[in-house]
């Protein structure tokens, strides 16, 4: 409990703050109370900064991203978890060479590809190059090593299956509680990404919601920690509801497959 009350209270801190003036928040000691100011905070947000807009291009690009992560990366990891082909190996060596590279050092590389393809600007810039990640594949096919039996897909293979049916009818039944994982991780780091949309969206109408929010440290003489902590909290809200939804999926199939029959 001890724990859970130290974890928490950056949450319950930050709705404070974002409930009272920037005047309470600066007091000593500080105020730890609820306030009566959070709709003049949201409101001051929502004439300084384009925060729906900002919004709707994040869910675009956490959305798309979580979408062709989990697709393409656990589909990666099913051939290297169950299949054996010439250099899976050293692909997967390679794999994890880069997974334990800084993702700052690809920053120069992908501006670079991003600009002979004209995509900067545009969402694709921040979308196309998170699809695919070392971290989402190594993960699967730790998981799938383990969840799915070889025997399965024996028998999808007498009954007629591909590599893709075996994929998609035997392998992701079987590992959705990591799917689940995966998903909440992916959404939440597209959700939360900065400096890459921040280096990439060069147009002001296709920012994220992160850069957006950014913006607020620098477009005022006084810093309105009211109003900054008004869109923090507005920010969150969509992440604690992704998690809760996903949350209940992965500990229910966690669960379920703990208990053998």
């Amino acid at each position: 409990m001890l724990g859970v009350l130290v974890s928490m209270f950056p949450f319950y801190w930050t709705i404070v703050m974002a409930t009272n003036t920037s005047q309470d928040i600066s007091k000593y000691p500080p105020k730890l109370t609820f306030g009566s100011h959070l709709f003049e905070n949201i409101d001051r947000l929502l004439n300084s900064i384009d925060f729906f807009g900002s919004m709707f291009n994040t869910v675009i690009v956490a959305v798309s991203t979580t979408l062709l992560v989990v697709f393409l990366d656990s589909l990666a990891a099913f051939a290297f978890a169950k299949y054996e082909f010439p250099g899976r190996r050293v692909l997967f060596g390679m794999l994890l060479g880069i997974f334990m590279l800084p993702l700052q050092l690809a920053i120069i590389p992908q501006y670079l590809i991003m600009s002979e393809l004209g995509w900067l600007g545009s969402l694709k810039a921040v979308i196309v190059p998170a699809t695919a990640n070392a971290f989402g594949i190594f993960w699967m096919r730790q998981y799938m090593i383990g969840a799915i039996h070889d025997e399965l897909l024996d028998a999808a293979r007498m009954d007629g299956c591909g590599f893709f049916r075996q994929y998609w009818h035997v392998g992701l039944p079987v590992v959705r509680p990591g799917i689940a994982f995966l998903a909440i991780y992916t959404f939440v780091t597209a959700w939360n990404d900065y400096v890459w949309p921040l280096v990439a969206l060069v147009n002001p109408d296709k920012v994220t919601l992160q850069v957006a929010l950014s913006q607020l440290n620098v477009s005022h003489g006084r810093q309105d920690y009211a109003m900054v902590m008004a869109g923090v909290l507005l920010a969150v809200l969509p992440l604690v509801l992704v998690f809760s939804l996903f949350a209940r999926s992965f500990i229910a199939d966690a669960s379920k497959g703990a208990v053998r029959e």
